[in-house]
């Protein structure tokens, strides 16, 4: 049975690179994260600025901790210890960092990027800013077009997102989108990255695998 998975995922990840290709991303397909972190590391040396999205995925990787070691500069507004005015300021320092690193909330199987934010700032430096951009997804995370794409951020990406970072909306209840009018809606900004942007060097590493929500 696990042969049946891997032959899957790989087919699915292959094919999906390709089409990330026609898209103009640079992209690659990776079976697990060990190859992923390294691939990453290549670009980390000291003094490197890392600005990071709030991602669970990146999170699963380890890379600030392995960036620290390399003398790197880590851009995280996640500190519990930062005050708001510190957060604020490190975003938007990560609009300029050296390399941004995030995932994405959902990816359609012809190589669009879809994403829902609430402040912005991911979506911001994903597409301008950051000398170099790398998009980490895994294959759970493939849908088959941008409708479905946004249906699985309501029923899945965005509800747990709202239960991690305590945010009491209506969904925390249903355990999927409502649509909701809550003041703490943190579905406010919808995005599609159909192409890279012009002026961004982007690459989309997708990992054969279950990664994140």
């Amino acid at each position: 049975m696990q042969e049946v998975h891997k032959w899957h995922n790989d087919l699915t990840g292959k094919k999906l690179v390709e089409n990330l290709k026609k898209n103009l991303f640079e992209a690659y397909y990776f079976e697990d994260e060990s190859e992923v972190s390294k691939y990453i590391m290549n670009y980390v040396g000291t003094g490197t600025k890392i600005g990071f999205g709030g991602s669970v995925t990146v999170q699963s990787l380890n890379i600030a901790e392995q960036a620290m070691e390399k003398g790197a500069v880590i851009l995280d507004h996640n500190d519990a210890s930062l005050t708001q005015e510190e957060k604020m300021d490190i975003m938007r320092q990560q609009l300029t960092s050296d390399i941004f690193i995030s995932s994405t909330n959902a990816i359609t199987t012809s190589g669009e990027l879809v994403n829902i934010d609430g402040v912005g700032n991911r979506v911001s430096a994903i597409v301008f800013g950051p000398k170099k951009v790398i998009i980490v997804v895994g294959l759970n995370k493939l849908c088959k077009d941008v409708e479905t794409a946004f249906e699985r951020i309501k029923m899945q990406a965005a509800p747990k997102n709202m239960k991690r970072l305590g945010f009491l909306n209506p969904c925390i209840k249903t355990g999927y989108c409502v649509n909701c009018d809550a003041e703490t809606r943190a579905c406010r900004i919808y995005s599609v990255i159909k192409r890279r942007p012009m002026l961004t060097d982007m690459t989309v590493i997708v990992v054969g695998k279950s990664l994140g929500f």
